[in-house]
């Protein structure tokens, strides 16, 4: 009997299934801790990813910043000499200086404004690993032209598709009439809801309060032999304390640093898969401590029949895993739709991936195993005396 219990129907599932509406309700309350969670931390990585993008497709090794930047919106700009003095190490083989800022674009048709990042670099430089940008970097070379980011938020109107369709687009920038002369793709963030990328000589057309050689951003390419770390550390012995010197990899994670601990948002983030989590355990928890509960006499007659107190420990448990198990697949299922939803609506990089699969299946597992470790509390009480 106790064999045919144990393999060919497994106590725990019969105690699950004996009321399914039950099981429904913490199927569907485990599903939405888990769509909470999966949400949360795909937001999260979507504000990493896209306020790195930049970052990541620049063509060097090293980059120079101003100390008291702070992330790529916010940068504060340095003298472009000490760009140039890198120069003086045989290492290095080319240096590119970057400007950065923002202004207001007015949509051509709707005259509505938005923020719109400009980058502007030398068009003669190949620093941008871009679609688009190698392509029509002659054409920024014109007087007020500039390259519009395929990605640009809807608000900023259909320049893309107008553009390829032949259409001659002007509008309006910081004040200004520019011409689209070709498309990009970089995307918007969290920082920028748009950007447009030019030349050095519009960018100073464009922000007329700045001055040219007082630079944003400083990419320095090294020579193929050269090894990256040592001229990192040859650079920051040799270039005063009014410049930091990162590599490409450092820069991206100071960028990620700065908004998940200096911005609420990043905060925001981490308490909502926290949440989710606390959410999803008070549920389970509640489920099984009913079943625990409505079978506390069975619980005695299997303790009067033999079953150790371990056995019946393991019931509960099981209980925890299969609801972990059933509960994660709608709550998986239901994320995926929600990250197309959210991909659409906010053009941000929002998919599933792998390791988020795995992190959350193990958060679910665990929320369960919490429960039921609280839950079994009540199993101790279960007396054989109490009923005989």
């Amino acid at each position: 009997m106790r064999k045919f219990i144990q393999r060919k129907i497994p106590l725990a599932w019969l105690q699950l299934t004996r009321e399914k509406p039950r099981l429904l309700v913490a199927l569907a309350g485990i599903a939405f801790a888990d769509i909470l969670m999966f949400m949360q931390l795909a937001f999260q990585q979507a504000l990493f990813d896209s306020n790195v993008r930049l970052h990541s497709s620049l063509d060097g090794e090293i980059v120079l910043i101003n100390p008291q930047s702070n992330a790529i919106n916010f940068l504060e700009s340095f003298s472009q000499r000490r760009l140039y003095q890198t120069l003086a190490l045989s290492e290095v083989a080319s240096v590119h200086p970057i400007y950065l800022g923002l202004t207001e674009w007015k949509n051509p048709e709707t005259r509505a404004l938005a923020e719109v990042l400009v980058i502007g670099t030398n068009p003669r430089d190949k620093v941008f690993n871009l679609p688009g940008v190698q392509q029509n970097i002659e054409k920024i070379k014109l007087p007020d032209v500039v390259l519009f980011d395929r990605g640009s938020r809807p608000e900023f109107g259909a320049i893309a598709s107008e553009f390829e369709q032949g259409k001659k687009i002007t509008a309006e920038v910081g004040g200004r009439r520019i011409k689209v002369g070709g498309i990009a793709e970089l995307g918007a963030s969290f920082g920028s809801d748009g950007n447009l990328i030019t030349s050095d000589q519009n960018f100073l057309r464009l922000f007329k309060d700045r001055k040219y050689g007082l630079i944003d951003l400083g990419v320095i390419k090294l020579k193929p032999a050269a090894n990256a770390e040592i001229v990192l550390e040859k650079l920051r012995q040799y270039l005063p304390d009014d410049v930091k010197v990162f590599s490409k990899q450092e820069f991206i994670d100071y960028e990620k640093d700065y908004w998940a601990r200096s911005t609420p948002i990043g905060f925001i983030f981490t308490l909502g898969t926290i949440m989710g989590f606390i959410v999803g355990t008070v549920i389970v928890y509640q489920i099984l401590y009913s079943e625990v509960s409505d079978h506390l006499s069975e619980y005695a007659t299997l303790k009067a029949m033999g079953y150790t107190q371990t056995y019946l420990l393991l019931v509960v448990f099981q209980e925890a895993l299969i609801l972990a198990s059933l509960g994660y697949v709608p709550g998986f299922a239901f994320a995926i739709l929600q990250y197309n939803l959210a991909r659409n609506a906010t053009l941000l990089p929002i998919f599933m991936t792998a390791s988020r699969a795995v992190m959350v299946f193990l958060l679910t597992v665990l929320m369960c195993f919490i429960s039921g470790f609280i839950a079994v509390r009540k199993l101790r009480s279960a007396d054989p005396a109490d009923i005989f």
